[in-house]
C-alpha cells in the first residue's frame, strides 16, 4: 500500500525540515531523528510511571519501524527544551500545586503550536486527587479547548492497531477525554493510569496489577500507547490514511 500525503505535519521521523515553531527561534520538531518521551515536571509527584514511558517506547519500536531513544526526559513545563519533542507525558499520582504563570504560557505555546501531551491519573482519581488539579490546570492553559470524550471512531483508536476503548492499569472510564485545538487533539487524557499497566521493575516484571481484566487489559493499554505515540507522530493525517506502509511494515 502506498503512503498517502500527510495533510498537515511532515512525519517527524525521518525529516529534519520543519516550520520553526517559535518566531526567532530555530528549534523545530523533527530535529531528533528518534522518538524520545519527554515528562512534564510539576510540584506533585510526576515521576511514579518513568519505567512505563521507557517501556512504551521499546514496544513501539519493537512493534513497529520508528527509531526510540527508550528514555523518558523530564523538563520543567517553562523550558524551551519542550519544542525539540513532540510527545509529553504528564501524570501525577495526587494532587498537584498551581503551575506558575510562566509554566502556563509555555505549555501553551508547546500545544498551540503542534506539541502532544497525554495526561495520565496515575491515581486513578475522578473528581479529587490529580482529576482535579491536572483539570484546573487545563482550564487555565487552554480556557476555549474543554475537556470531551474522545469517540471511539477517533483516528487514535485506528492510527497502529484497531481500538474501541481506552484500558490502562484501571479501567475507571471507559473512553479518553480530549482537549481539542481545531480538528487536532492537542491533548488526551486518561484517568485508567495507562502507563500504570506498562511499567516494569529492574527485573523485567510488570509493577502492578491490571484490573479488572488482566493481562488481556494489559495488551490493550500497550496497544492503546503505542497508537498515542504513533498519533503524536503523525498528528493531523487523513483518518483513510492511517496505515502508511513506511512506519507499519512491522505489523504484527
Amino acid at each position: 500500500m502506498s503512503a498517502r500525503r500527510l495533510t498537515r505535519r511532515n512525519l517527524l521521523l525521518g525529516t529534519t525540515a520543519l516550520v520553526p515553531l517559535l518566531a526567532g527561534r530555530a528549534r523545530a520538531f523533527g530535529e531528533k531523528n528518534r522518538f524520545i518521551p519527554a515528562v512534564a515536571k510539576h510540584g506533585g509527584r510526576w515521576d511514579a510511571r518513568l519505567s512505563g514511558l521507557r517501556r512504551i517506547a521499546w514496544e513501539l519500536q519493537r512493534r513497529t519501524s520508528v527509531e526510540v531513544v527508550p528514555d523518558a526526559r523530564p523538563f520543567a513545563l517553562s523550558s524551551p527544551d519542550l519544542f525539540e519533542y513532540p510527545f509529553l507525558y504528564f501524570g501525577g499520582d495526587g494532587a498537584f500545586p498551581a503551575l506558575s504563570e510562566a509554566e502556563v504560557t509555555n505549555l501553551r505555546r508547546y500545544l498551540t503550536y503542534g506539541g502532544f501531551m497525554l495526561a495520565d491519573a496515575n491515581d486513578g482519581s475522578d473528581g479529587d486527587g490529580f482529576d482535579a488539579s491536572f483539570r484546573r490546570e487545563m482550564r487555565r492553559v487552554l480556557p476555549q479547548s474543554p475537556l470531551a470524550e474522545v469517540p471511539s471512531t477517533h483516528v487514535v483508536f485506528k492510527s497502529f492497531f484497531m481500538l474501541d476503548a481506552a484500558p490502562g492499569r484501571l479501567l475507571n472510564k471507559p473512553q479518553l477525554l480530549a482537549a481539542n485545538l481545531g480538528k487536532r487533539a492537542a491533548v488526551l487524557y486518561s484517568q485508567n493510569d495507562v502507563a500504570g499497566a506498562w511499567s516494569r521493575n529492574e527485573t523485567g516484571d510488570y509493577e502492578f496489577d491490571v484490573s479488572p481484566g488482566g493481562e488481556p487489559q494489559r495488551e490493550l493499554a500497550v496497544r492503546l500507547g503505542i497508537n498515542v505515540c504513533m498519533y503524536a507522530l503523525c498528528l493531523d493525517y487523513k483518518d483513510d490514511a492511517v496505515h502508511l506502509q513506511l512506519i507499519l511494515n512491522k505489523r504484527r
